[in-house]
């Protein structure tokens, strides 16, 4: 089965002591292939976000270049205003990309 296409791994995140996402370590899709972990800023994630690409929970496989196993995905949505990054099995107030390494 083919690989759903996303343009982003999100593999570890850092949060303040309000609960909001300051930045996330990152793998970003280079045509057909991927970057070195990049470190992406809240509003950088958050503009990609609004300008339709696609984000996923994951990390790369050891000794497999491009490989990732992956698991759910990033959303964006708005409370009271706010934009709020959450996976999208969570239901939250506050930024949380649940099962993802804190660094």
């Amino acid at each position: 089965m083919a690989q759903k296409k996303f343009d982003g791994i999100v593999e570890a995140v850092r949060y303040d002591d309000d609960g909001r996402i300051i930045w996330v370590r990152a793998f970003l899709r280079r045509g057909p292939t991927w970057s070195d972990h990049v470190l992406l800023e809240r509003q950088a994630l958050i503009d990609q976000l609004k300008a339709g690409k696609r984000f996923v929970v994951g990390h790369r496989l050891p000794q497999l270049a491009g490989t990732f196993e992956t698991t759910s995905a990033l959303k964006l949505v708005e409370k009271n205003g706010d934009p709020v990054l959450i996976t999208e099995d969570v239901q939250s107030d506050q930024d949380c990309l649940k099962d993802v390494p804190l660094v």
